[in-house]
């Protein structure tokens, strides 16, 4: 006989596992990294910062971050068969799907595919560190028919990553908004692409087929995929009188409008979207092109008062991409590649100490049928 527990849907509210790499104190407004508030970090370091502190558990000093930088820089290229590769697949191939095909088709030029100890782990993370922003960039070239940006490596990180998207150099302004972006992605607790990666790696699969069990659920537009239907909404409605009309419009019909609410963030606003709105209102002023962020913050007001929802971090994060001149269907590849790292974390964790999930489930068929 089944032993009765209490079923949760979607797990809502159930802690699944034991982690030192995050947490999300909604009571104190804070998204904990390692004992680091994220969006403090966010002010005053860099993404590559979060790459020492996520993986190796301290900031890294100056002659760290330079050695990270340049380890990472090695393998910026990719295999000469993955271009190839994403030149056979159809036009009208996703950017997220080619991301999917590119991290599996990666895995067999890993020579310590069966590792998993943390300490080569960490090596393979930084590899996709590397590897992942020429594949979500140069995939969506070659399946436009437009050629391949190579990376610089006299560029920081960040900012070549952002070069090989537009084809052009960013200031220091732009790449630092991007740079930002990547930091306030690059980890969130146990959201449902992480759960999925741990999920995997608890089957001791490698850590490739983890993030690319993890790509698929990111593409899902209840997670990842929400950015770029918040931007299809922005451009969609025009104007601020327009955006106010479309949003009234999906609350009447009862639809979801994307960018707003949270799992965890149910009465305050997603502290990550505060300081992307940050930007956004910054970047406005350097373009003299407000009207995006008067529309944001009109919607903004509009959900607030009509549903007493606030919003998340798509919902300021797609519009700061636009103006940095990115393609909406890249936006949610650039959150994989961002969020790479914590899922790489993530996997090395669970190797760590590792626990095979096996739920059991709540029973509503019949019973007793004969043939």
């Amino acid at each position: 006989m089944l032993e009765k527990t209490t079923y949760t849907p979607g797990l809502d509210g159930i802690i699944a596992t034991e982690t030192k790499l995050s947490y999300l104190d909604v009571d104190a407004e804070e998204i904990v990294l390692r004992g680091y508030e994220l969006i403090e970090l966010a002010k005053n370091k860099k993404y590559l910062d979060l790459v020492q502190l996520l993986l190796h558990g301290t900031l890294p000093n100056d002659e760290q971050r330079s050695s990270l930088e340049l380890e990472i820089k090695k393998d910026y290229d990719l295999p000469a068969e993955l271009f190839s590769l994403f030149n056979k697949l159809p036009k009208e191939t996703h950017p997220m799907d080619a991301l999917r095909t590119g991290i599996s088709a990666l895995s067999g030029y890993e020579k310590n595919l069966d590792e998993r100890r943390e300490i080569e782990i960490n090596k393979t993370a930084l590899k996709l560190l590397a590897q992942i922003p020429n594949i979500v960039a140069n995939s969506y070239h070659i399946l436009r028919d437009e050629a391949v940006v190579e990376p610089k490596q006299e560029l920081p990180y960040s900012t070549n990553f952002l070069y090989m998207i537009t084809g052009k150099e960013p200031t220091q302004a732009e790449a630092d908004y991007f740079d930002q972006s990547l930091m306030v992605y690059s980890e969130h607790e146990m959201p449902n692409s992480t759960f999925t990666a741990r999920v995997i790696a608890s089957t001791n699969a490698d850590i490739y087929g983890a993030l690319t069990g993890a790509v698929s659920s990111l593409k899902g537009n209840l997670h990842g995929g929400a950015n770029e239907a918040v931007m299809h909404m922005l451009l969609e409605g025009e104007t601020i009188d327009g955006f106010r009309h479309l949003l009234y419009e999906k609350l009447n019909n009862k639809e979801k409008v994307m960018g707003f609410g949270h799992r965890v963030y149910m009465k305050k606003m997603d502290p990550r979207a505060a300081l992307m709105k940050e930007a956004l209102r910054e970047l406005s002023a350097d373009r003299k092109c407000e009207k995006l962020f008067e529309m944001c913050e009109a919607g903004e007001q509009l959900m607030k008062e009509e549903k007493s929802l606030y919003p998340n971090l798509d919902y300021y994060a797609a519009p700061v991409y636009y103006l940095l001149g990115i393609p909406i269907d890249l936006y949610t590849p650039i959150f994989f590649a961002a969020r790479t790292l914590g899922l790489c974390a993530h996997v090395s964790e669970q190797y760590a100490n590792n626990k095979l999930f096996r739920p059991r489930v709540l029973y509503t068929g019949p019973r007793g049928l004969h043939p």
